[in-house]
């Protein structure tokens, strides 16, 4: 844990800028929370892929399936998958994070048209980057899920791995309790988001984000050069959600609408 210990403490000054983001405390109305959904929405989509990435590298998903090199990291990586893509809602219907996430947007009345529209497009081949400019996409939003994808392009694990615990997993938990806790809309009109938002604190927090430290002890080991890489990733990561999250909150200020 010394390496992990190392790469934490470096990056403390990111994370403190992210809890203390002015975001979170602009949730101020129901309408800031449909802002704030409609743009984050593509970072709860693009998560999925950096998981689903990992379980193509530590996993094996071809035929005849042959044994893994390393048992533990696929147990790790199967684990999560099994939390993201086919976790329970609130009702115990089993459904992944990103549709439960479309759910508590159609609650508040959010606009769900761009990112399905956007996602229909990828099933139809067409680019990230051409899908997003055919959906209007917010720039910053882009350039958050184009590095994202950048990242999985590179078919290094411990790259992806780093993205995905210190960018996500390990940070997340902290992000949405300051949400839950900042945001000055109490009221149970957006419950499945508070679900939602809850759910995750719980699994990043108890198991998801333990199992990716550990995860990436394993992909790292003894590479000095790995957990060098490991960490310029990690700020980038960081650096990303930071952008992302001064868009967003500047979009609450000035709010545009967004185009069926």
């Amino acid at each position: 844990m010394k390496q992990i210990s190392f790469i934490e403490k470096e990056l403390e000054p990111l994370r403190v800028q992210l809890n203390n983001h002015k975001l979170y405390s602009a949730l101020k109305s129901l309408d800031d929370i449909k802002t704030f959904m409609e743009q984050h929405v593509f970072a709860v989509w693009d998560f999925m892929s950096l998981l689903k990435a990992l379980q193509n590298h530590l996993t094996t998903i071809t035929l005849p399936w042959v044994p893994v090199a390393n048992p533990s990291t696929a147990r790790f990586i199967n684990e999560i998958v099994l939390g993201e893509e086919s976790d329970v809602n609130e009702l115990s219907e089993p459904k992944s994070h990103y549709e439960m996430y479309l759910d508590a947007m159609q609650q508040i009345d959010a606009n769900t048209k761009q990112i399905r529209h956007f996602v229909n497009y990828i099933k139809d081949g067409v680019t990230i980057r051409d899908a997003a400019l055919k959906v209007k996409l917010h720039s910053e939003t882009l350039i958050f899920i184009q590095f994202t994808f950048d990242i999985i392009k590179t078919n290094k694990p411990h790259l992806i791995a780093s993205a995905f615990t210190f960018g996500r997993e390990d940070v997340i938990p902290d992000i949405f309790f300051q949400i839950i806790n900042q945001s000055k809309v109490r009221d149970n009109s957006y419950s499945k988001l508070t679900y939602y938002l809850n759910r995750h604190i719980e699994l990043d927090g108890d198991e998801h984000g333990p199992l990716s430290l550990k995860m990436m002890e394993e992909l790292c080991g003894n590479d000095d050069t790995k957990w060098q890489e490991t960490l310029q990733i990690a700020r980038e990561a960081l650096s990303h959600r930071i952008a992302l999250w001064d868009s967003i909150a500047s979009l609450i200020d000035t709010p545009t609408k967004i185009e069926d």
